[in-house]
C-alpha cells in the first residue's frame, strides 16, 4: 500500500512538471495548427471565408505554376545554402577544435557567433549595402581591374544565398565543433596504428562520428532557411519569390487566408519530411 502511494505521488509530481509544457504546446502549437488546417479547407468568396471543407486550395496550388514555383525556389535556395554552409563550417569547426589551443577555443567560438549578436534585419541590410552596385565588393573588383562594370549582385538569388550562408555557417560550426571535441582521440590513434593514413582516418573514423553534428546543424539550417521571409525579401527583392514571400502576398495583397493557410501547411509537410529523412542521425545525437 505504501509502495502504491509512493508511486502515485511520483506520478503526480511528474505530471506537475510536464503539464505546463503540454498546455503551452497545445495552446500555441496544436490549436493554431488545427485552426490553420481547417482554414486551408475553406474557400474565399469575395471578402468572406466559407468553410467548404474541400481540397480545392491544394489542387489550385499544384495547378498554378507561380505557386508551385515558390516551393521549388525555396527548396533550391535551402539545399544550396545547406550544402555550402556544411562545406564551409566543417573546416572552421575542425580548426577551432584541433588547431586552436584549448584555452583560446572559447574565445574563438565567441568570435564565430558574433553575427548572432546583431539584428537579423540589420545583417540583411548590411549585405544589401555590401552587394550593391556601388558596394564594397563591386568597388574592390573595379579598383583591381577584374571587372569593367559593376556586377548585379543585389536583389538576386546569389545575394539571398550569401546572406543565409553568413548566418548558418556559424550555427553549423557550433554543432560540428561539439561533436569533434567529444570524440575520444584514441579512435584516431587506433586507426593510425592499424595502418590508416590521414584521409582514411578522417573518412572512416572522424566523419562518421561527427555525422550526427552535421545532420543536426543541417536540419536546423533547413528549417530556418526554408521558412525565412526577411532575407529573401531584402536581399532577393521580388525578382524571384520564395514560398514564404508567396504566403505573405496571399495575406497582404489578396487577403486570401485559405490559400495562405494551405501554403503554410505544405511548408510544414516539407519540414516534416526533412525531419523524417534526418531522424536517424538526430536520434544518434540525442543518445
Amino acid at each position: 500500500m505504501a509502495q502504491v502511494t509512493l508511486e502515485t505521488r511520483e506520478n503526480r509530481r511528474a505530471w506537475g512538471f510536464v503539464t505546463p509544457a503540454l498546455l503551452w504546446t497545445v495552446a500555441f502549437f496544436v490549436i493554431p495548427f488545427v485552426v490553420m488546417a481547417a482554414i486551408s479547407l475553406a474557400t474565399r468568396k469575395g471578402r468572406d471565408i466559407v468553410m467548404a471543407w474541400n481540397l480545392d486550395n491544394y489542387i489550385t496550388f499544384f495547378e498554378k505554376a507561380h505557386l508551385l514555383k515558390g516551393l521549388f525556389v525555396s527548396l533550391e535556395i535551402t539545399f544550396t545554402v545547406t550544402i555550402i554552409s556544411v562545406i564551409l563550417a566543417y573546416p572552421l569547426a575542425w580548426i577551432i577544435a584541433e588547431r586552436v589551443p584549448q584555452k583560446w577555443q572559447r574565445m574563438a567560438l565567441i568570435l564565430a557567433i558574433l553575427p548572432f549578436w546583431t539584428s537579423y534585419v540589420v545583417r540583411s541590410y548590411s549585405w544589401l549595402l555590401v552587394l550593391a552596385k556601388n558596394g564594397v565588393i563591386n568597388n574592390a573588383l573595379l579598383h583591381v581591374g577584374l571587372i569593367a562594370e559593376p556586377l548585379e549582385l543585389a536583389s538576386t538569388r546569389t545575394a539571398t544565398v550569401i546572406g543565409f550562408v553568413h548566418f548558418f555557417v556559424m550555427l553549423l560550426t557550433l554543432t560540428i565543433y561539439a561533436n569533434l571535441v567529444q570524440m575520444p582521440p584514441n579512435y584516431r590513434r587506433a586507426a593510425a596504428d592499424l595502418g590508416a593514413n590521414g584521409f582514411q582516418v578522417f573518412w572512416h573514423v572522424v566523419l562518421p562520428l561527427t555525422l550526427p553534428g552535421i545532420m543536426v546543424g543541417a536540419f536546423l539550417t533547413f528549417v530556418l532557411c526554408i521558412g525565412d521571409y526577411i532575407t529573401p525579401q531584402i536581399l532577393g527583392g521580388n525578382n524571384e519569390l520564395a514560398l514564404p514571400q508567396v504566403i505573405m502576398l496571399q495575406l497582404g495583397r489578396r487577403a486570401d487566408f485559405p490559400m495562405a493557410a494551405t501554403l503554410s501547411i505544405i511548408l510544414m509537410v516539407v519540414v516534416t519530411l526533412a525531419y523524417i529523412a534526418c531522424a536517424r542521425w538526430l536520434k544518434m545525437e540525442r543518445t
